[in-house]
């Protein structure tokens, strides 16, 4: 099994009216016991800002303002908890290394820092997982629900969360309206 750690999945068109219908998934964990992401490309419909706020974690809006990232849905896993997928940094709980360019934080001392200058130079913000359990991500792609590619920190911070789904289908090289979601059996 070749692991998709540090892939992005994307959602093929047959998953229309799905949870994850155009979705972006950023894949943090996969080995033989399951796989687990973050979905980058659907905004909850609030800012960090505000959930900081909301959270009592800052009190002073000027440190704040230009704060302009919103709250993501991660994923259907656990919606009430928080995950920062970050640039790295040492200095937080509860934090693991994805990649050299990449940490998984779950701890609120991450969030505390948002808007501050001991803030991490780019992050997302989100709320619950996608999970599968063992070989059902292998199965998934093998009924043709999701395509991979690596995961690039263009895609995951410099593209618009509404232009992510389509950056990411172009970057294969081919329309992905194109493809059947049939698969062929000889």
């Amino acid at each position: 099994m070749e692991s998709l750690q540090n892939h992005f999945l994307i959602a093929m068109p047959s998953l229309k009216d799905t949870f994850f219908e155009r979705s972006v998934i950023y894949i943090c964990e996969h080995d033989e016991k399951g796989a687990m992401g973050i979905m980058i490309n659907r905004p909850i419909g609030i800012e960090v800002n505000e959930l900081l706020l909301q959270m009592q974690l800052k009190e002073e809006p000027e440190l704040i303002t230009s704060l302009g990232a919103k709250v993501l849905v991660g994923g259907p896993v656990t919606p009430e908890r928080g995950f920062v997928l970050h640039t790295p940094q040492s200095t937080w709980n509860n934090s693991q290394s994805l990649t050299d360019e990449l940490m998984l934080t779950t701890s609120r001392d991450v969030l505390s820092a948002l808007g501050s200058n001991t803030a991490p130079e780019q992050f997302i913000v989100a709320l619950g997982y996608a999970g599968w359990s063992r070989d059902q991500l292998e199965q998934e792609l093998a009924e043709n629900t999701w395509l991979s590619i690596p995961a690039t920190a263009e895609l995951l911070f410099s593209t618009e969360y509404e232009d992510r789904w389509q950056q990411a289908t172009e970057s294969l090289g081919f329309d992905i309206w194109q493809l059947s979601n049939q698969t062929g059996h000889a």
